[in-house]
C-alpha cells in the first residue's frame, strides 16, 4: 500500500502507475481526473482520515506483504457455510510451513493462499484444505465441481433411502408397542413387545444402528464437521446444537443396545439429520437453478494472438507466449489481446469491457491500448508492453482477490445459537443431576437426553435456508439470479447505492436520439453509413427507412444500395461518399473543413450543446453546404428514473460511479435522487471509491461490465446486470437476467419479506421451545414425543416457508 505522502508512486486512490498522468492535488499524485475527484470527495467522509480508511477498508493486505518468492494461489472451497468455516481454513492454512497468509469467503467459496510454490505447491494446499473435510480445488476445475455436487446430492440420496428403511421399522414395529392396541390387535402388539423384549432383539436393534450409524457418517458429515470448526474455533453454532442432539440420541441408543436395554432412539438421530440435510440440499438446488439461467453469458477472455514475423508473415500463437516488444495484428471485429502500443494502424477502438468509456476512441501510431478492448473500425498493430500483461488478467485478479477477502456475515440462528447452545448444555446437565441426587437415576439420563433433544434446533436450523429458498425462488420467478444465501440479510442494511453508468442506467447500445435533418437527407447519411462500421456509423445506418415487408439485410435491398451509392470514402472522422448523384459528408467538423465546406455557427452551436449532455454530434452535409446535426447517444434504460427515485425515497445514499467522460455523466447531477457523481473512473478506482463507502455504512454497487467487476467483489453487496459480462456476474451476489433496472427495487422488498420470513420462523422455533423444554424437564416427555413435537414444529416452518413472500403482480 502506498503511504500519503509525496514520494508515492502510484494512485492515492486505486495505486495504479500515474506516469503521464500529471495530476497532482495538494502533493497526492493521481492516475486520472476521476481518482482525484473521489479522493476529494470521500477521503474525510464523516470525519474518518482517508489513511485510516485505506488502512481499515484492506487491513489484510497491510498485514499481507508478499514476500518476493511467493506467489497467489486462489482454490475453489466447497463445504464452507458459515464465517467460523472461514476462520478455520485460515488458521489451517497459514500454519503450513511456506505460507505467509490466507483469506477465504464462504460467500464466494474462494480461498486465497499467498505461498512459497518451491516450499508447498498447489496440490499440497488442496490436500491441506481438503483434509480438513472440505473439498479444494482449482476455479476451473469443473469435473471436481461437478463431483462435489454430485457426493451432495448422494448424500441426500442416503439419508433419504436409509432413513425411510429404518423409520419404516420403527413406523411398523416399534412404534406399535409404545401405543399399546392402537396400531394392531392385542396379541399382535403382545408378539411385538415380547419379542423387542428378547434375544431376537438384538440383531435386529443392530441392523437399525448400522444404517443409522451410515445415516449419521455420510448423510450428516457436513453437519458434524460445522460442529467440529465449531468447537476448534470456539464459537457455537446451529451445526454443533443439531449435532449434540443427533449424537446424544446416536450414543444413548447404541449404549442401551450395549445394555440390554430395549428403548432406542435412532429415529431421532434420522430425522435431525435427514431433515436439516433436506433443507439445506433445497436451498442449494434453487441457487443452482437460478446459476443455471446465466449460461449465455459470454466470457471475453482472448486466447490467441495473431504475431507478426519478421518476413511480415503471421502466425498465431497463445497469448501466454507472446514477450515483450512482440508485434500482434488486431483486425477489425477483434479483441486486443494484450496491453501495448500501436505501431502501424488506425483504428476505433471500444474500451467500454475495460474502462466503462460508452465512447469508441480513435487510436493511432504511438497511442496505448488496453487488452480485451474491441477493435471496431479498421485495424492496427501493437506492440506488446512491458511484462507482457492484460488489462483484462488484472481485473480478474483483482476480482478473487476481493472475493476471498470479502468474509461472510454470521447468520441470525448461528448469533442465536451462541447463547443456546451453552445454556441447553448446562440446563441438560444440571437437570440430570438433579434427578441423580433425587435418587432416579433410571430416568436421569433419559430425561437429560429428552432436554436435549426437544431442544434441537430443527425448525431453528430450518428457519432461516427454508425462508432463504423461498426468497431465491420468488426472485428466480422474476428473473432475478441469488448467487449467495446472505443476500436478503446483507441488502437491507444497505446504506448506499452505488449504479454504473454505461450498460447499467443507460443500455450501452448506440442510437440516434435527435436529428434537424430532413427526411431524405437522414437517408441519404444513413445509406452511406451503411458502408461504414463505426458503431457511431451503424447507429444512423440504423435510422435508415425500410419497405414494408422487407429488412435491410435482404439481397434486394443490398444491390439497391449499390445502385443508390455511387462512391464511398472512409476518413479518421467521418465518410464521403455521392449517394443519389449528390455529394454527401457525414462526420466530425475537421472533416467538413479538410474538404473545404463550411459550418455555419448555427450548426457548430448545435455540435457544441450536444457535447456538454455527453453525446455524440454528427454533421451532415450535401453539396457542398452543411445542412445539419445528428447526434447520438447511449439511450437511458426504461424505468431508470423511478428506480433511483424509489431507492432515493428509502433514504438511501444514491451515487453515479462511471468511467465515462464528465460530461457523458452531467445530466446525472442535476437529477434529485443522485446524491453525487464521479466520472472517468478506472476500475481500479471504482473499487477503491466502494471500499471506502464501505467504511461508512453497508454499499450495494450496481453494474454491468468488466469494468464494473472490482468494484461489484468490493461492494458489500454486488448486482450485476445478466445481459453483461461473465467476470461480472461472478464478481456480484446478484444478477438481473432481464436487465431490467426496476427489479433492483423487488430485490429490496424480497429482502424485507424474507427477513420477516426468517424472523416469524425462528420466533415459532422457540415458541416451541419455550413450551418443550419445561415439559422435558419435569419429565412429562420422553425422546419419542420429543422427536414427535420437534416433527411437527419443523412441518409448521416447512409449511410456512413454502408461502410466496410477495405478491405475483408485485413489481
Amino acid at each position: 500500500m502506498s503511504n500519503n505522502n509525496t514520494t508515492k508512486t502510484g494512485c492515492t486512490l486505486c495505486e495504479l502507475p500515474v506516469e503521464g498522468s500529471d495530476i497532482v492535488d495538494d502533493g497526492n499524485p493521481f492516475c486520472c481526473i476521476g481518482c482525484r475527484d473521489v479522493y476529494n470527495a470521500l477521503g474525510d467522509v464523516d470525519d474518518i482520515e482517508a489513511e485510516d480508511v485505506r488502512r481499515a477498508r484492506d487491513k489484510s493486505e497491510a498485514n499481507r506483504e508478499i514476500p518476493p518468492d511467493h506467489e497467489a494461489t486462489f482454490l475453489e472451497v466447497d463445504g464452507m457455510h458459515c464465517a467460523t468455516c472461514e476462520a478455520f481454513i485460515e488458521s489451517a492454512a497459514t500454519a503450513v510451513e511456506g505460507v505467509s497468509d490466507a483469506n477465504s469467503s464462504y460467500v464466494t467459496d474462494t480461498v486465497r493462499i499467498d505461498h512459497d510454490p518451491d516450499r508447498v505447491s498447489k496440490a499440497d494446499l488442496q490436500e491441506t484444505i481438503s483434509g480438513l473435510g472440505y473439498s479444494a480445488y482449482s476455479r476451473d476445475d469443473a469435473f471436481s465441481r461437478r463431483r462435489a455436487n454430485n457426493w451432495e446430492m448422494g448424500r441426500v440420496a442416503v439419508g433419504v433411502l436409509m432413513g425411510m428403511s429404518v423409520m419404516l421399522q420403527y413406523l411398523v414395529i416399534i412404534y406399535p408397542t409404545y401405543f399399546g392396541g392402537l396400531f394392531y390387535g392385542e396379541r399382535v402388539t403382545e408378539f411385538f413387545e415380547a419379542t423387542l423384549a428378547g434375544p431376537l432383539a438384538t440383531p435386529f436393534y443392530v441392523v437399525i444402528a448400522a444404517l443409522t450409524t451410515i445415516i449419521l457418517a455420510v448423510t450428516g458429515k457436513p453437519i458434524l464437521q460445522g460442529a467440529y470448526v465449531s468447537i476448534r474455533m470456539r464459537s457455537p453454532n446451529m451445526d454443533l446444537l443439531v449435532a449434540i442432539a443427533a449424537v446424544s440420541a446416536y450414543l444413548y441408543s447404541t449404549l442401551s443396545i450395549a445394555l440390554g436395554g430395549k428403548h432406542i432412539y435412532y429415529d431421532v438421530t434420522v430425522a435431525i439429520i435427514v431433515i436439516v440435510t433436506v433443507g439445506n440440499y433445497y436451498e442449494s438446488s434453487i441457487k443452482q437453478q437460478a446459476t443455471d439461467r446465466l449460461s449465455d453469458l459470454t466470457a471475453i477472455q482472448v486466447d490467441e494472438a495473431r504475431r507478426v514475423g519478421g518476413n511480415g508473415e503471421y502466425e498465431n500463437i497463445a497469448v501466454d507466449d507472446l514477450e515483450v516488444d512482440d508485434h500482434v495484428l488486431v483486425r477489425s471485429g477483434e479483441r486486443i489481446p494484450i496491453d501495448g502500443v500501436v505501431v502501424d494502424g488506425d483504428a476505433a477502438v471500444d474500451e467500454a469491457v475495460v474502462t466503462g468509456e460508452s465512447l469508441p476512441v480513435r487510436k493511432r501510431i504511438r497511442d496505448t491500448v488496453v487488452g480485451g478492448s474491441m477493435v471496431t473500425n479498421g485495424a492496427v498493430t501493437i506492440r506488446v508492453g512491458e511484462d507482457a500483461t492484460n488489462s483484462l488478467d488484472r481485473i480478474a485478479e483483482l476480482v478473487w482477490d476481493l472475493q476471498s477477502g470479502s468474509h461472510g456475515i454470521q447468520k441470525l440462528a448461528d448469533k442465536l445459537a451462541t447463547i443456546f447452545v451453552p445454556v441447553v448444555l448446562v440446563l441438560a446437565v444440571i437437570v440430570t443431576g438433579v434427578y441423580l441426587l433425587l435418587g432416579n437415576g433410571a430416568s436421569a439420563l433419559l430425561v437429560g437426553l429428552t432436554v436435549l433433544i426437544v431442544s434441537c434446533p430443527c425448525a431453528l436450523g430450518l428457519a432461516t435456508p427454508l425462508a432463504v429458498a423461498a426468497g431465491i425462488r420468488d426472485a428466480l420467478e422474476r428473473s432475478i439470479v441469488i448467487f449467495d444465501d446472505t443476500v436478503f440479510e446483507r441488502i437491507s442494511d444497505a446504506d448506499t447505492i452505488v449504479f454504473d453508468k454505461t450498460g447499467t442506467l443507460t443500455t450501452g447500445e448506440m442510437t440516434v436520439t435527435d436529428t434537424n435533418l430532413e427526411a431524405a437527407l437522414l437517408e441519404k447519411a444513413a445509406l452511406l453509413e451503411e458502408r461504414s462500421s463505426h458503431p457511431v456509423g451503424r447507429a444512423i445506418a440504423a435510422e435508415r427507412p425500410v419497405p414494408d415487408g422487407s429488412t435491410a439485410e435482404s439481397a434486394s435491398d443490398a444491390s439497391s444500395i449499390d445502385d443508390r451509392v455511387e462512391s464511398f470514402d472512409s476518413h479518421r472522422t467521418g465518410v464521403t461518399g455521392i449517394v443519389d448523384g449528390d455529394e454527401i459528408i457525414v462526420g466530425h467538423p475537421d472533416l467538413f473543413r479538410d474538404q473545404g465546406w463550411e459550418v455555419p455557427a448555427v450548426v457548430a452551436e448545435r455540435i457544441d450543446g450536444s457535447r456538454e449532455t455527453g453525446r455524440v454530434p454528427v454533421a451532415v452535409g450535401r453539396d457542398g453546404t452543411t445542412e445539419g446535426v445528428v447526434v447520438v447517444g447511449d439511450e437511458l434504460r426504461a424505468n431508470w428514473d423511478e428506480t433511483l427515485t424509489a431507492i432515493s425515497d428509502t433514504e438511501r445514499e444514491v451515487i453515479v460511479l462511471t468511467g465515462d467522460d464528465a460530461r457523458a455523466a452531467e445530466s446525472f447531477r442535476e437529477h434529485r435522487a443522485v446524491d453525487e457523481v464521479f466520472a472517468g473512473v478506472p476500475p481500479e478506482g471504482k473499487a477503491a471509491t466502494v471500499e471506502q463507502f464501505n467504511e461508512t455504512g453497508r454499499t450495494v454497487m450496481i453494474g454491468d461490465g468488466t469494468n464494473d467487476a472490482p468494484a461489484l467483489a468490493a461492494a458489500d453487496l454486488g448486482i450485476a446486470l445478466g445481459g453483461g459480462t461473465a467476470m461480472a456476474a461472478d464478481a456480484a451476489d446478484v444478477a438481473l437476467v432481464d436487465d431490467d433496472l426496476s427489479s433492483v427495487e423487488t430485490i429490496f422488498d424480497l429482502a424485507q419479506a424474507t427477513n420477516r420470513r426468517v424472523k416469524g420462523n425462528i420466533g415459532w422455533a422457540f415458541c416451541y421451545n419455550a413450551i418443550a423444554i419445561p415439559l422435558a424437564v419435569l419429565g412429562l416427555l420422553n425422546p419419542l414425543f420429543a422427536a414427535l413435537a420437534m416433527g411437527a414444529s419443523s412441518l409448521l416452518v416447512v409449511t410456512n416457508s413454502t408461502r410466496a413472500l410477495l405478491p405475483e403482480d408485485a413489481h
